[in-house]
């Protein structure tokens, strides 16, 4: 199961396409939306080489696919999973 860039190449296109609302992250990361209230997070793009963040990406592409109606990248898990993945990557 390996990462595949145009998922990410999309998913940023999608990030820079958001409405005027949403605060751009700063150069070098991105922004991710998780959870069933969708806390935006806004992480280091090199979390994108990082396994256990590929796997949160090839679940986010078999549900989502390339349509995330948020502007960014919509991980579909519990915000504590996601918090407990990330803090191992920091």
């Amino acid at each position: 199961m390996g990462f595949r860039l145009p998922i990410i190449k999309k998913a940023l296109f999608a990030a820079n396409q958001a409405s005027s609302k949403a605060v751009d992250a700063q150069k070098g990361h991105l922004a991710v939306y998780v959870g069933e209230k969708m806390k935006r997070f806004v992480i280091p793009v090199s979390y994108l080489n990082q396994p256990s963040f590929q796997d949160l990406l090839s679940k986010a592409e078999e549900e989502f696919g390339y349509d995330h109606p948020m502007g960014g990248l919509t991980i579909p898990c519990s915000e504590d999973v996601f918090l407990s993945i990330t803090s191992c990557l920091n």
